[in-house]
């Protein structure tokens, strides 16, 4: 499943390609926005965006290249000038309006491969169970069970252990971390927290405590997602 954001400042567009995710049973519409500043909270959730190129606050262009971890890319515009541009901010496909069913398909399958072969090498990366983090000139291993949750700070995160008063704190983002974490044994449930699922001590729709006491909220467009796991694991 390609869980995907539309981006265009043109309504009957945005229709038009919530169509066309309709037809296609791998894409999951987590938002279909008219503006930059909607798009961003669904953006760390995302793993495609379909942007439109020319919008009046701020041009699909320049949303990408401020993103710090940006989503994979699919442009979509009216002008074909932009093309050559476009791949250089490693865009997955470039769509020219008007496009049909057809190539919005074929963008989804380029994106959905990249997904699985960017998948297959994280779920290589943690077959030893540690990941490895770089911070103060040496490297740093984490043993996935000992992982309590993970709290994002800007630019860095905060990685909260078993038995350690002090967390760890690494120049990396949530976003990349989740592709790197096993689905299975770790959730994000807000902007700012990563939790290990083995370790909730005590869970309600909006909020969880964790094995060493500390209650974090659950974010709103979370919910959904975390509600789904405490139904099948009550099952």
């Amino acid at each position: 499943m390609l869980k995907v954001v539309f981006l265009d400042d043109e309504p009957l567009a945005l229709r038009q390609a919530e169509l066309y995710a309709a037809k296609t049973p791998e894409v999951e519409v987590l938002a279909a926005c008219t503006s930059a500043s909607k798009a961003l909270p669904f953006l760390e959730l995302a793993d495609a965006l379909f942007v439109d190129i020319n919008m009046p606050d701020i041009s699909g262009m320049e949303l990408v290249r401020s993103l710090p971890n940006p989503p994979l890319v699919i442009f979509t515009t009216a002008y074909a000038e932009y093309a050559v541009e476009g791949f250089r901010v490693n865009a997955v496909d470039y769509l020219l309006k008007p496009f049909g069913l057809a190539d919005f398909q074929k963008a989804v399958r380029k994106a959905l491969h990249i997904l699985e072969v960017e998948r297959a090498a994280a779920r290589g990366a943690v077959q030893e169970k540690q990941l490895h983090f770089k911070t103060d000139y040496k490297t740093v291993s984490v043993r996935l069970e000992d992982i309590v949750y993970v709290e994002s700070m800007s630019e860095y995160i905060k990685i909260h252990r078993k038995g350690e008063s002090v967390p760890l704190i690494v120049l990396y983002s949530l976003k990349h971390l989740m592709e790197q974490l096993p689905r299975e044994q770790f959730m994000r449930i807000h902007r700012s927290y990563v939790i290990s699922l083995a370790q909730i001590r005590e869970a309600s729709r909006t909020a969880v405590v964790l094995s060493d006491g500390t209650s974090l909220p659950v974010g709103e467009i979370y919910r959904p997602a975390f509600r789904e796991y405490l139904q099948d694991f009550s099952a």
